[in-house]
């Protein structure tokens, strides 16, 4: 298995990550980003992009969305770019390059997008995906499909790679690469991938160039337990970027640090793996601890969470 340093994951400049020039020889191409100084000198660490469903909590204008990532000592962020996202599809034509271009202001970079895109016949697809390439955007995540209770597993895996192949054809001929993301069932809900067998059928035959893999380890750990590492293993070829939210084994979200993922060894694995591609932070847990969701609050958590994070990726 070759290693994800041998497939382009080894570092570029924090530069090159931030001005958009992104794309190297291999499919991955991102640059590390924070650089950590301490009793074994200077190392590298990946690139924090937040996740920024959490600042629609706030209904923070874009403008005001980069400066507190750039506040909170973050590089960039993952927007989401769907129906009731930070960025409206119908909008982003006009809304998406401002975003873009506020955050470069700050010295910041929008390397990922979450889309609500599940084929190529999704609302606004194939403009969105050709603007985020030209915005320098390498990756966007697909929308999430149900589990359907009335067919079998095997006819709706054949369904969903049908539609897949498209989409990896459209990927392949803008140059962008779509995320499959493993996701617990939540209620009654359960999602087609959460299961990373499933998962991995799922993006089989297809080229990683244009159709990866986000993997949650939060959620892995919610579906697997400690199997997750074995099952992880076969994902690997696919495997572009890390989300990254904590979780109690008995399925509680939490803020970093206080749940049971760094328990797991993943953040070992990841730097053995030469990991250095941007790592998507979800807050996911309720931050405000029962008091008011404010600005202020907000860039405290992002501060904790963040640090927590580069400790554990930047771990000797």
């Amino acid at each position: 298995m070759r290693s994800l340093k041998r497939n382009g994951l080894a570092g570029l400049s924090r530069r090159d990550f931030i001005g958009g020039a992104l794309v190297t020889s291999s499919a991955l191409g991102l640059a590390p980003a924070a650089v950590l100084a301490g009793a074994e000198g200077v190392k590298r660490v990946p690139p924090i992009a937040v996740f920024t469903k959490v600042y629609q909590e706030l209904k923070l204008t874009f403008e005001a969305s980069a400066d507190i990532t750039a506040e909170a000592g973050l590089e960039g962020i993952d927007s989401p770019v769907r129906p009731a996202g930070e960025v409206l599809p119908e909008r982003a034509t006009e809304d998406l390059p401002k975003y873009v271009e506020l955050l470069r202001r700050k010295n910041l970079s929008m390397p990922l997008i979450t889309t609500a895109i599940t084929n190529t016949g999704s609302a606004q697809a194939e403009t969105m995906l050709r603007l985020a390439k030209r915005l320098g955007i390498q990756f966007y995540r697909l929308g999430f499909i149900q589990r359907q209770a009335d067919a079998s597993a095997t006819k709706q895996m054949a369904e969903v790679k049908a539609q897949l192949k498209d989409l990896v054809s459209l990927n392949k001929e803008i140059g962008i690469c779509g995320l499959l993301q493993n996701h617990s069932p939540s209620g009654n809900t359960v999602y087609f991938g959460g299961d990373l067998s499933e998962l991995r059928e799922a993006v089989e035959g297809f080229a990683p160039e244009q159709l990866g893999i986000a993997f949650d380890i939060g959620h892995a750990l919610r579906v697997h337990g400690d199997d997750w590492r074995g099952k992880f293993e076969k994902l690997k070829p696919h495997f572009k970027i890390a989300y990254v939210k904590d979780v109690k084994r008995d399925g509680d979200w939490v803020a970093l640090g206080q749940g049971d993922i760094e328990k797991t060894g993943y953040f070992g694995l990841l730097r053995a793996l030469g990991y250095a591609a941007p790592v998507s932070l979800h807050i996911e847990y309720e931050w405000a601890e029962g008091g008011r969701k404010n600005r202020d609050l907000l860039l405290k958590v992002l501060k904790a969470n963040a640090q927590v994070l580069r400790g554990w990726l930047g771990r000797s």
